[in-house]
């Protein structure tokens, strides 16, 4: 409704039902009700007081509907809110929003053409690298399936590359139901084969990873969420560390729509699952863009497969050192403190972790355990009042590699003055008792500040 004739004949010749009116006026209303109830109605006008008394009009009339109207002056919106209007439209924010938004896909465009241009540059003969931390969880190995994708996009081979095992038993029913091919290195001799390398959910070099560290260790694409500890030593062509998402398949998949690169069922549910795991099911450091990226994810996912990969059985080994971290645990308070002895599979001693932070009482769980020669250290944490990644990092940066998230940490402690030391059982003691106390002091610390 308009009370300009042309503007109505124009609305009407592009099919809309359209009057001429004061909508500001009662009757009006009410001859609008005459051609059937609206859904919503949209009113739109430069004048204010026009658009308040039509609200008013509306709300009495047709109260049921959906009623969105313009805010011209500063204090319409607490005016509008008070006759019971749906939404108080702001023009003004919706540019701005829109010019942000406009902004961001820009950057992210940018973005998008600056790592295509990396990998374009690989030689014809070439391949690409896509290294990813020891023990891979799903959410790197998704972002480097991703990554693996963008490449053949520009017809340029890579292999996704680990060090260790994949021991969780939910990350090896991750790569065996999907069917991820991954190539398993040991030495940096092997890294030779690649014209360039990209580093997937991790950004130091080095740190838990099979690259040397740098300046030997500089590669040339760094894409991760996690914190960027000793950035100042990396350097790399492409580096892309947000931490504004809570997983890397988030960026991945911001990427790949970007691009325009298709996304297929089994990428698609690799990416999904590579969310789902590091946001903890949405339940931790979730982001408005890990939601976004989910959305589009979902529905090009198999949900059969994805049921699969997060009920698979639990290996013996799983149970043995579930059972050797209870009959060592030690409480001090609400915090849990064991260690599970020598072990084969590193990725056990983080799901003994999350098994035992669901005993009553318990809030905060560390589980050390021997795999080789490193001190495996994994901790849990549903205090609020505790961010268990920096507690480890402070307790722990200097004897090794450590850091995490608020609810989750992982530590790797080279043995050192350990390493002369023959019986494992002692050595094991010794570990629990050295880890115990620097964990216990960074906590005492922070409680006290």
């Amino acid at each position: 409704m308009d009370t300009d004739e042309k503007k109505v004949e124009l609305l009407k010749e592009e099919d809309f039902v359209a009057f001429v009116g004061d909508i500001s006026e009662p009757k009006e209303i009410t001859r609008i009700k005459s051609e059937g109830e609206p859904e919503a109605f949209f009113v739109l006008s430069n004048s204010s007081e026009v658009n308040k008394k039509a609200a008013k009009n509306i709300k009495e009339k047709l109260p049921q509907t959906c009623l969105i109207v313009r805010v011209i002056e500063p204090g319409d919106k607490e005016d509008l809110e008070e006759l019971g209007v749906d939404v108080a439209l702001s023009i003004r924010n919706i540019v701005s929003r829109a010019a942000i938004e406009s902004l961001d896909r820009v950057k992210a465009q940018s973005k998008a053409k600056e790592l295509m241009a990396v990998i374009e540059a690989i030689n014809k003969k070439g391949k690409l690298g896509i290294v990813v931390h020891d023990s891979p969880d799903s959410d790197a190995i998704a972002s480097a399936l991703a990554l693996k994708r963008i490449a053949k996009n520009v017809d340029v081979p890579a292999d996704i590359l680990y060090r260790g095992e994949i021991g969780h038993h939910v990350n090896r029913a991750f790569v065996n139901i999907l069917g991820i091919e991954m190539r398993q290195i040991e030495g940096e001799e092997e890294l030779k084969e690649y014209d360039k390398l990209a580093l997937m959910d991790a950004s130091v070099p080095g740190a838990n990873n099979l690259l040397p560290p740098p300046p030997e260790g500089n590669v040339d694409i760094i894409i991760d969420h996690h914190v960027a500890n000793n950035k100042e030593n990396v350097h790399a062509d492409f580096f892309d560390v947000r931490t504004d998402n809570g997983a890397t398949s988030t960026i991945m998949t911001r990427y790949l729509q970007e691009l325009g690169i298709p996304v297929d069922k089994i990428l698609a549910t690799a990416l999904l699952q590579g969310i789902r795991t590091d946001t903890s099911g949405f339940k931790r450091e979730t982001h408005p863009s890990d939601f976004s990226a989910a959305a589009f994810l979902h529905v090009k996912a198999d949900k059969e497969l994805l049921e699969q990969i997060e009920t698979p059985p639990m290996s013996t080994e799983m149970l043995n050192v579930i059972g050797n971290a209870i009959v060592h645990k030690k409480i001090k308070g609400s915090y849990l403190i064991t260690n599970v002895g020598a072990v084969v599979n590193r990725d056990a001693i983080p799901q003994a972790a999350d098994y035992l932070l669901n005993l009553e009482g318990i809030t905060t769980a560390i589980v050390i355990g021997l795999c080789e020669d490193t001190i495996c250290v994994s901790g849990r944490s549903k205090d609020i009042r505790v961010n268990i990644g920096d507690a480890f990092a402070h307790a722990f940066e200097e004897m090794g590699s450590a850091g995490g998230h608020a609810t989750m940490a992982a530590a790797q402690l080279p043995l050192g003055i350990f390493s002369g030391i023959k019986d494992k059982d002692t050595l094991i003691q010794l570990a629990e008792d050295a880890v115990t106390k620097r964990f216990m002091s960074v906590m005492k610390e922070e409680k006290s500040e």
